[in-house]
């Protein structure tokens, strides 16, 4: 993309968009290969949310509700697939992205999801935001056979071609995330006494078989505490007074951005000082860390797999160009330096290879087998020398951190990239 006030695709994005298909939505006839072949009613019957024209694809989001901040991934996927369908589709097609709000509420996720696949007929599930909300769908997408593609949510679970076929996450999952940071704290601070704070529910019950999958036996002596919350809970500031008394040096949070903003403002205002690590899904500056001012969150840990578009030092990254380009022509209403929208470009871009991928096949198996297919593909925005490959039997499509640390209104990454495996 041009560092003038218009995108111009990359040549990396360019071989993702070259239309390999002609239409005649007229008369009903697809030009392949320069061969003419008729669409029969069995064929798209085959391909629900499928026409000659388009990609109808769906997503439930929390536009309202405790995970609001997350909207922006939403707001930033619209995007995208608007500058995709400007240069041309997926293969001649334009993706129709449906967007519903469910508040970050299970049961409204099933109500929207419904509607997706029975009222609109989407092709499949895409970035949907939620640990809770996903899995409230997860057992009704796949009896229907429907791709849940990509979901917003580190869960362990979604990595589990045996059970959930039609399920694969995107994001290094949290007992991945938490294997990283116990063997970092086993080799710098061996003698730590932690303790965790986590969401009650798989975001932060995989932190905790993630820390004893490394610690082991140390478990029980290195963490001193553990205090979770619910999402329906106002603030958390009890359990921090709690995890503070219990005179732990380290604490680990894992929590979303409404409770990581409330655990380190009351961290700092009690005057506790732990070594301090937080989930990468809470650490956007935007709507994590401004929110309670940049100096009281100093020195807090995360692991991340995606550049810092706030890093000055990016100023001149050809992956960050295009990004802040997009970003500026697309979504300008929105601060290029909020990690969820970064995030929502890696994403998205990721599927549109999947599309891509799927040639003229865009059935619901074939686009889950594509998914399931990737090899060593690049996100130009991801950390250096992180690589995404899925296999039939390996849905985890990121599995690599690397640690950064929150020097003034930046990450700054220190260290080599780290596999959880």
């Amino acid at each position: 993309m041009s560092k003038r006030n218009r995108v111009v695709v990359t040549s990396a994005l360019t071989s993702l968009y070259v239309g390999f298909l002609a239409l005649s939505a007229m008369t009903g006839v697809l030009l392949v290969g320069g061969c003419s072949k008729k669409r029969s009613h069995s064929s798209s019957q085959a391909m629900p949310g499928i026409t000659a024209t388009d990609i109808k694809i769906g997503q439930t989001m929390p536009y309202s509700g405790p995970a609001s901040g997350f909207s922006t991934i939403g707001k930033a996927d619209r995007a995208y697939f608007k500058m995709i369908n400007e240069n041309g589709g997926i293969n001649g097609r334009k993706i129709n992205l449906i967007s519903l709000d469910d508040s970050y509420s299970p049961p409204r996720t099933m109500e929207q999801t419904r509607k997706l696949i029975e009222d609109e007929g989407v092709a499949f599930v895409y970035g949907s935001v939620g640990t809770a909300p996903n899995t409230a769908v997860q057992r009704y997408l796949n009896d229907k056979k429907v791709p849940q593609l990509f979901i917003v949510s580190g869960a362990d679970k979604w990595a589990d071609p045996a059970h959930f076929p039609w399920t694969i996450g995107w994001q290094p999952s949290f007992r991945t995330e938490a294997r990283i940071y116990a063997r970092y704290l086993l080799k710098e601070k061996p003698a730590a006494k932690i303790c965790v704070i986590y969401q009650n529910d798989d975001l932060g019950k995989d932190y905790l078989v993630g820390l004893r999958d490394i610690l082991g036996d140390q478990y029980d002596k290195m963490v001193l505490k553990t205090a979770s919350y619910e999402v329906a809970d106002p603030t958390v500031d009890s359990q921090v007074l709690t995890l503070q008394a219990a005179g732990c040096d380290t604490l680990i949070t894992a929590a979303i951005p409404r409770f990581a903003a409330q655990i380190i403002r009351k961290v700092f205002d009690t005057g506790w000082k732990p070594f301090h690590i937080m989930s990468n899904v809470a650490v956007s500056i935007t709507t994590g860390q401004k929110p309670v001012e940049l100096d009281k969150a100093a020195g807090i840990i995360t692991g991340v797999f995606l550049k810092d578009p706030s890093d000055p030092r990016l100023a001149n990254d050809p992956g960050m160009n295009d990004y802040r380009a997009f970003m500026k022509q697309y979504l300008p209403e929105v601060d290029p330096t909020d990690a969820n929208a970064i995030f929502a470009y890696g994403m998205s871009m990721t599927l549109v290879s999947v599309l891509t991928k799927c040639g003229n096949d865009l059935s619901r198996e074939n686009i889950m087998k594509q998914a399931a297919s990737l090899t060593k593909f690049v996100v130009p925005v991801a950390t250096p020398g992180t690589e995404i490959t899925t296999s039939a039997t390996d849905f985890r499509v990121l599995s690599q951190l690397q640690l950064a640390r929150l020097h003034g209104a930046t990450f700054e990454p220190f260290g080599d990239v780290l596999s959880g495996d």
